[in-house]
């Protein structure tokens, strides 16, 4: 075993010890999810994972990544006792504590989707369907809106402006306030590139970000 491959081991252990802590019950209903037999199911971005203190599943029945396993087992840990207030939508950098990752998800996130997607709206606009991704409840001036359910109680908003004669193109992912609730900033920040992941590999193309 590497030692990359060791501290990864190490890490998903140690969130499966804290998971084993919690009492599943208790969390179904403030965090949207279904509790049976000693573990929870968990939608992430329309994929419906498990989670117990013996492993976590994707829908295949295998391992997901460490970043996917982190973002399951902190959305359970994190859990409020109390249904949060605040669905404003606003700007990565306007969350709590979010600032030592601001550049990060401006970078590797909204700009990564701008540089990827530029001249291709129609692309990006399936790849979105393909994640169940719909249009918001809400007016918004850009080229192309679309609402995801990331996870229960935490919709993710992408905003996407295609290059003109004028400007570049240009993307912003919004989250509802009470999302910082939900997660911490490093767990929303990897929701982000994860979104991008997926919309990359739906498209069938490569781009250098």
């Amino acid at each position: 075993m590497t030692g990359k491959t060791s501290v990864f081991e190490k890490t998903y252990r140690d969130y499966l010890e804290q998971v084993a802590e919690v009492d599943l019950r208790a969390v179904e209903r403030p965090l949207g999810i279904e509790a049976e037999r000693g573990a929870v199911r968990i939608p992430l971005f329309g994929e419906v994972y498990s989670v117990s203190e013996s492993g976590i599943m994707d829908p295949a029945g295998e391992r997901p990544s460490l970043d996917v396993c982190v973002i399951l087992c902190k959305y359970l840990l994190l859990c409020p006792s109390a249904g949060p207030g605040g669905s404003d939508w606003v700007s990565y950098r306007d969350l709590k504590d979010s600032g030592p990752l601001t550049v990060y998800f401006l970078n590797d996130v909204e700009r990564a989707v701008a540089t990827h997607f530029a001249g291709r709206i129609d692309a990006l606009k399936a790849a979105c369907q393909s994640l169940q991704g719909y249009v918001p409840d809400m007016d918004v001036t850009c080229d192309l809106a679309m609402q995801f359910d990331a996870l229960p109680r935490v919709p993710v908003m992408l905003l996407f402006n295609d290059a003109d004669e004028e400007f570049s193109p240009g993307c912003s992912v919004l989250f509802e306030r009470r999302a910082e609730s939900y997660l911490d900033p490093e767990c929303l920040a990897m929701v982000g590139r994860l979104l991008f992941s997926k919309l990359k590999r739906k498209t069938g193309f490569q781009r250098n970000p």
